[in-house]
């Protein structure tokens, strides 16, 4: 890996975040048209994507204390 382990982790988590937050844009429609099955997809994937990205986020923080 060319890129620093710390930095391409913190690449990822900002994508899992901005994929949160996609998701999460998408869910009025669905909660609007009462189709319970999606909502609940939707929340679901939306915090699985919350939670990677608070994960990674502490990975970046371990490597740089790793690192020094």
């Amino acid at each position: 890996m060319a890129q620093n382990p710390s930095a391409a982790l913190a690449v990822i988590a900002d994508h899992l975040e901005r994929y949160h937050e996609q998701v999460g844009d998408l869910l009025p429609h669905y909660q609007q048209t009462d189709q319970a099955e999606m909502v609940n997809a939707l929340t679901e994937a939306e915090r699985s994507l919350r939670v990677a990205a608070r994960t990674l986020r502490q990975a970046v923080k371990a490597a740089a204390r790793a690192a020094h």
